[in-house]
Formats: C-alpha cells, sequence, structure tokens
C-alpha cells in the first residue's frame, strides 16, 4: 500500500483545513488507517484512527470535538477534517494503514509523506 497526504497548508487560529490521503495497491479496505503527527523536536504522536468498517473511530484527547476522521473505501481515501485549528496543532501531518486494531505508531506498516499544517495565532 502507498499513501500519499495531501491538504497541509498555513491557516489562522480558528480555521479549518481538511487533509486527504490516498491510497494505492489492493486491500485498502482491510486496513486500519489512521492520522500522525509530529511537531519540531517533538516525537511522532497519535492523531485519530479509523477502523475498516468505517464506523469506529478514536481520537487523541486533544483533539476530541475538533477532528473528525473518515474514510471513502470505494475512493481508497481517508480524511482529516479539522476545525477550530490551535496554534499547537502546527506538526507534519502523517497517514499511515494498520493491519492491527491499534494506534501505536510502530504496529503501523505504512506509511505516506507528511504534510505540513501551520496555525498562526
Amino acid at each position: 500500500v502507498q499513501l500519499q497526504a495531501s491538504g497541509g497548508g498555513l491557516v489562522q487560529a480558528g480555521g479549518s483545513l481538511r487533509l486527504s490521503c490516498a491510497a494505492s495497491g489492493r486491500a485498502f479496505a482491510t486496513y486500519r488507517l489512521g492520522w500522525f503527527r509530529q511537531a519540531p523536536g517533538k516525537e511522532r504522536e497519535f492523531v485519530a484512527s479509523i477502523r475498516r468498517s468505517a464506523i469506529t473511530t478514536d481520537y487523541a484527547d486533544s483533539v476530541k470535538g475538533r477532528f473528525t476522521i473518515s474514510r471513502d473505501n470505494a475512493k481508497n481515501t481517508v480524511y482529516l477534517q479539522m476545525n477550530s485549528l490551535k496554534p499547537e496543532d502546527t506538526a507534519d501531518y502523517y497517514c499511515a494503514a494498520s493491519r492491527l486494531d491499534s494506534n501505536l505508531p510502530n504496529e503501523y506498516d505504512y506509511w505516506g509523506q507528511g504534510t505540513l499544517v501551520t496555525v498562526s495565532s
């Protein structure tokens, strides 16, 4: 599975962005998909994930109520809608795919390149 993330950019605090991650390869629908982020000087951290069924989602406490993850298995794409953005959301955002039901970065098998989100105050 190859993943290609897009949609990052510069936005003012309180604004919104929608990230997309398009996948190529077979069996997209069989993977759990996640978004992670990494700010300068910090470790990569979990943001959100969605099960194969697209029914069950998980979120980091820091983004609950502001971010929404969704997937379209017909389009092999996963999305991250980010609302009410804060300067502390500034980071490189990565999409990833896992065969496991996990939110741990080291249990994700495939990674896209990062897309930079910058939130100005």
